[in-house]
């Protein structure tokens, strides 16, 4: 079934936006993989979900952004019927949940431990050195700043990701860990997200004119990935 997506993904796909690339399907795959080892799961949910959670990418300014799995659920499943008709059908509802309740923002509480698996592994993507170059290709496709030259850890400003994308560390990324449903997936995105701290404050030592440190107020005042 992986070859077949692949296959199908070569001809009808094409997304701009290089953070919903087919690459960041496979690697969303490749970690649901490592998440599910051991587990009792449905494989082939899995997999579909992960191949088409983002066959409907809105842009994160977007109105519509919190309804993107929802419309990204039914179109798989129109995919499903229509081009893949010897997929079998009576697993179409728990693929619709696994792409439906992968969203942060749907706010969609996944209900099997195949959703709670595919949402761990994209919500992973996000974190990390992937989830970094993520972060800066996403902000420049909107024309967002990288940071705030005057104040860029927000020390006496209200933190705002839609024009720094700095921020977006502590509006969202930085709470991901807490949101994880797996414990492989909790443990990963801790890893991953002191990585992200590390960079924080590899950025303010920088600033600063040190270019071989790490600023350590900036790793205690995040280390714990605690919002805001």
């Amino acid at each position: 079934w992986q070859q077949r997506f692949d296959a199908w993904f070569e001809r009808h796909y094409t997304q701009a936006d290089a953070a919903h690339d087919v690459a960041h399907f496979r690697r969303v795959w490749r970690t649901a993989r490592h998440l599910m080892e051991g587990q009792e799961v449905d494989a082939l949910v899995i997999l579909t979900a992960c191949y088409f959670h983002d066959i409907v990418s809105l842009a994160k300014n977007d109105p519509q952004r919190s309804l993107a799995s929802r419309m990204a659920a039914e179109k798989t499943t129109a995919i499903l019927r229509s081009d893949f008709p010897s997929f079998p059908e009576e697993r179409h509802p728990a693929v619709r949940h696994a792409i439906e309740a992968h969203s942060y923002s749907a706010g969609i509480a996944p209900q099997t431990l195949e959703a709670k698996i595919v949402q761990d592994a994209d919500r992973l993507e996000a974190l990390g050195a992937i989830g970094l170059a993520r972060v800066f290709a996403v902000a420049g496709s909107l024309g967002v700043a990288l940071f705030d030259s005057r104040d860029p850890f927000a020390d006496g400003r209200e933190l705002n990701d839609k024009r720094y994308a700095l921020d977006h560390f502590r509006t969202k990324l930085l709470t991901l860990p807490a949101t994880m449903q797996t414990e492989k997936g909790r443990a990963l995105a801790q890893h991953n997200a002191d990585y992200l701290v590390q960079f924080m404050a590899k950025i303010s030592a920088e600033l600063q004119g040190d270019y071989h440190g790490l600023d350590n107020d900036i790793l205690h005042r995040f280390c714990h990935h605690k919002p805001g």
